[in-house]
């Protein structure tokens, strides 16, 4: 089941980069950032685990409000040199350059995780437990242009 639903985000984030890169379907004005996480050797299953339980939840609330588009997360099907080495890409797709750059609301966070001592403590622990994290806004290109 685990791999059949890394299958399904695989072919959404592909299906979604593809229609980025000819012919968007996206909003004109729509603005897609990549997020790049390098997690620390034998770390990687509990950076995913804190990232679907304390950060996931508060993207799908983002889209259902309309300020996110989409959500995708992928991470190489293969090993890369450690020096280029990234282990889960999210890509998001925001309405607009302005709404990206909001940032996420305080109240939405603590009407998620009412115990925000916990909330805090883990988020500390997925970002102590990474090598790297950079951010990547991208631009589709239409295809033979």
């Amino acid at each position: 089941m685990r791999k059949l639903l890394l299958l399904l985000v695989c072919f959404c984030a592909a299906a979604n980069l593809s229609a980025q890169a000819g012919g968007s379907t996206q909003p004109k004005n729509a603005f897609a950032v990549e997020y790049y996480y390098k997690v620390k050797w034998g770390h990687q299953e509990e950076f995913l685990s804190l990232f679907r339980k304390n950060h996931l939840p508060l993207l799908q609330k983002q889209v259902e409000s309309g300020r996110i588009l989409s959500v995708a997360i992928t991470t190489p099907r293969y090993h890369m040199t450690e020096r280029d080495r990234w282990d889960y890409r999210v890509t998001l797709v925001f309405k607009d350059a302005v709404l990206a750059m909001e940032g996420d609301s305080p109240d939405l966070i603590r009407q998620l995780y009412p115990d925000q001592v916990t909330f805090k403590r883990e988020e500390s622990r997925r970002f102590e437990i990474l090598e790297a994290h950079w951010d990547l806004p991208i631009v589709g290109l239409e295809v033979g242009k």
